[in-house]
This record gives structure tokens, C-alpha cells and sequence, in this order.
């Protein structure tokens, strides 16, 4: 099987990366679905992808980024328009899982991570529409996590132990518990010091996810890079509203045509995700998201050079 994977991968450099984004794409799609009826609190199986008319979407309406373009943004059936995040967040699954397979160490850890990058996509895109981080996604990535690392030791580079099942499994505990332990007590002291909340639980738990999958190196380039991608994400968002003089919304509207499940789109008709904000402030903005593209950043691309600095600070802190 192996001997067949590296000849095709010889003579056909560009299949195996094709399948991955392919795959991605179609993940994606499922996202999608993911992304609308979680917070709805409704299934992801049932019923089957339908129009806002009630009409079933037909299979080759519902292909991955494509079917967009060829319909022109505009449902088959009635001609409602539905949003170009539909394809956006296929390609963008596509596009992580593409990076995950030409990045990752070895085919399962490559797995591993896509499985990560959906998480991080569900996440960031239910906590934008909802403010909200739904616990399967957080507590159930971090789980996930913990059990993959002692499964596939090569999620983490650690020779702390001689096992390297071992190694993994405490390297991903460790993780989790230092990412969530930064950010709780960020939040803890933020609120102290702003006296209201400047974090939720929602935060806490996704750098336990974090924590899990890229180490407790991750977790803090997520924390820390993640802040400054979300500062420059605001930044440049004020701006584009400032130059186009009006106000945008990044929410689809609730008349739009959704081919994955149209009927949550409504904001009535969702609910908290498992771990709700009841209050939400005024102006404020979802740090997930911020937290998810920090430790992707760090997964596919930061991961070595956060490494060799902290190896320089441990060098320097011992003296030698």
C-alpha cells in the first residue's frame, strides 16, 4: 500500500493533493449544514438539504463551490439568492485540507489535522453568527484530542517518555490544560479590571481543543496570535465600513435561499449553543475565531518556529 502510494504520488505529483482538497470541499458542505442547524438544535441528517420554498435541492445543484457559480447565486426552483459563504466555506475547508495534507509529518496526523481544521471552521462561524461556541466542538475536540495523540504519536513531537504514545498522550494533556488555564484566568482578570465580561466560557473551552491538538506551544501562539489577527481582522473590517460609507453584515439574510438548510437561517429560530452568552455587550466581537486562525496558523505554517524560539528561550533562561 505504501510502495502504491509513493508511486502514484511519483508520477502523479498533483492527485493526492487534488483528492484533499476535493475532500475538503465536500466537508465543507457538510459545514455548512453544521454551521446553520447546530445552534438551531436541529439534526444534521435530517431532513435532506432543501430550498426556503421547501423544495429539495437536487444533487447537482448541491455540488461543492461550483453549483454557486452555475446558478449564479440563485436557487433552481423559486430563483431566491442564497449567500457566497456557501462556497467560501467549502473552499476554505478545501483549501485547510490541502494544507493539512502537504504540511502534516505523516498521512495519519494529516487526518488528524483536517479533522481539527473542520472544528475550527464550525467554531468560528457559529460563534460570528451567535457569539456563542457549541461544547462538541470545544469539550469534544479536546477530548478528541487527547484520545488521537496517544493514538497517533506523531500529532506531537515529545520524547518525554521512551513510548511515544506516551509522550504524545501527556503532550496533549498538558496542552489542554494550559490553554485553558491562560485564558481563564485572562478572562478572570479582565473582567476584574473592566468589571464586566471581556471573554466567555466559549473561549476557555476551544483552548482546551487547541491545547489538545497542537500542544501547549499552540496554545500560546493561538492566544497571542490570535489576538493579533483578530485586532487586524477588526481594523480592517472598521475600515471597509468607514470607506464604504454603510453598514455590512456578515449574516445571510433571512429571506436567502440556503441549499443546506435554509429553514435555520432564521434568526428566531435559533437557540444558545450548549454554552450560551446571555448577555452580550454592545460592540463586542467573537474571540473565537481569532483563537481558531491562531492555531491554524501555528499548525501549518508557525509550528517549527515557535519550537526553535522557545528552545532559544530555554537555552537562555539555563544559562548554557
Amino acid at each position: 500500500m505504501t510502495n502504491a502510494f509513493r508511486d502514484i504520488n511519483l508520477w502523479i505529483p498533483w492527485y493526492f493533493p487534488t483528492i484533499a482538497f476535493l475532500f475538503g470541499a465536500c466537508i465543507g458542505s457538510f459545514l455548512n449544514v453544521c454551521i446553520y442547524r447546530i445552534p438551531a438544535g436541529k439534526s444534521v441528517v435530517r431532513p435532506g438539504s432543501h430550498c426556503g420554498c421547501g423544495a429539495p435541492i437536487r444533487w447537482y445543484d448541491n455540488i461543492p463551490i461550483t453549483s454557486w457559480f452555475i446558478l449564479r447565486g440563485k436557487a433552481r426552483c423559486c430563483g431566491r439568492p442564497f449567500s457566497f459563504r456557501y462556497p467560501a466555506i467549502e473552499a476554505l475547508t478545501g483549501g485547510l485540507f490541502l494544507a493539512c495534507f502537504l504540511t502534516a509529518p505523516t498521512i495519519p496526523a494529516a487526518f488528524c489535522w483536517m479533522l481539527f481544521a473542520a472544528f475550527m471552521v464550525c467554531a468560528t462561524f457559529i460563534d460570528l453568527d451567535t457569539f456563542t461556541i457549541p461544547d462538541r466542538f470545544s469539550v469534544g475536540g479536546m477530548v478528541i484530542g487527547v484520545l488521537l495523540s496517544a493514538c497517533v504519536p506523531s500529532l506531537h513531537s515529545s520524547d518525554l517518555f521512551a513510548s511515544p504514545n506516551i509522550s504524545s498522550l501527556c503532550e496533549a494533556v498538558v496542552g489542554a490544560f494550559v490553554g485553558t488555564a491562560l485564558v481563564y484566568w485572562i478572562m478572570v482578570l479582565a473582567e476584574i479590571a473592566l468589571r464586566r465580561p471581556a471573554m466567555g466560557e466559549g473561549d476557555v473551552k476551544l483552548m482546551g481543543a487547541i491545547g489538545a491538538f497542537c500542544g501547549w506551544q499552540g496554545a500560546v501562539f493561538a492566544l497571542f496570535g490570535g489576538a493579533i489577527l483578530g485586532t487586524a481582522a477588526v481594523v480592517a473590517w472598521s475600515l471597509t465600513r468607514l470607506i464604504l460609507g454603510k453598514h455590512l453584515k456578515s449574516e445571510i439574510p433571512p429571506h436567502a435561499a440556503l441549499p443546506d438548510d435554509p429553514s435555520a437561517a432564521k434568526p428566531e429560530d435559533k437557540k444558545p449553543a450548549d454554552d450560551s452568552e446571555d448577555d452580550v455587550p454592545e460592540g463586542a466581537v467573537p474571540f473565537g475565531p481569532a483563537l481558531a486562525g491562531g492555531a491554524l496558523l501555528y499548525l501549518l505554517w508557525a509550528h517549527p518556529y515557535m519550537s526553535a524560539y522557545m528552545e532559544q528561550v530555554s537555552w537562555i533562561l539555563g544559562g548554557k
